[in-house]
């Protein structure tokens, strides 16, 4: 089932408007995320931004890998493919780098931050909930695939406005 409309688009107009569903559906984390932060504070919006990575991240990512037609373990160069059809792919200038046994994801500029940043508020810790959404959509394309952090607001060793994440396949 589809929405009929759309198939009156045309490609440029369905691209534009993929844009338009990304930032909407960051806009609607964001808010809600605030909205626990401002009533209740950081430590109980990153609980909630938590639990909600937690599940969210494995639906989507067995979705993506669907739509992909990926095997059951695709391996890092799965991950890779799946990595650039994230929501977050179409809004975060992003990279992936290929370095011997591992992939590195950098994601350049954070639009979270960003915003964060010109509203004057301080930058989201993101770290852990970074650990749950990285890890969790690495395991659902491929189990043997784990994940560490490199760099990730609050601990980063590069740009706040972006984080750095590995993944490499667990030997057996």
């Amino acid at each position: 089932m589809y929405n009929k409309y759309l198939a009156e688009l045309s490609k440029e107009e369905l691209l534009e408007l993929i844009e338009l569903y990304a930032k909407n559906w960051l806009a609607h984390d964001g808010v809600w995320f605030q909205s626990i932060e401002r009533k209740f504070g950081m430590a109980e919006a990153m609980y909630h931004d938590e639990e909600a990575w937690k599940r969210f991240t494995v639906i989507e990512a067995k979705r993506i890998k669907e739509f992909l037609q990926l095997p059951e373990n695709p391996g890092l160069e799965g991950l890779e493919q799946a990595l650039h059809y994230r929501f977050y792919g179409n809004l975060n200038e992003h990279e992936c780098i290929r370095e011997g046994n591992r992939l590195v994801y950098r994601n350049r500029d954070c639009r979270v931050q960003t915003a964060r940043s010109r509203k004057g508020m301080p930058y989201h810790p993101c770290k852990s909930v970074g650990i749950y959404e990285y890890s969790g959509f690495a395991a659902t394309i491929d189990a043997r695939i784990k994940c560490r952090c490199l760099s990730c607001f609050p601990d980063c060793t590069e740009s706040p406005d972006g984080c750095v994440w590995e993944f490499y396949l667990e030997e057996e």
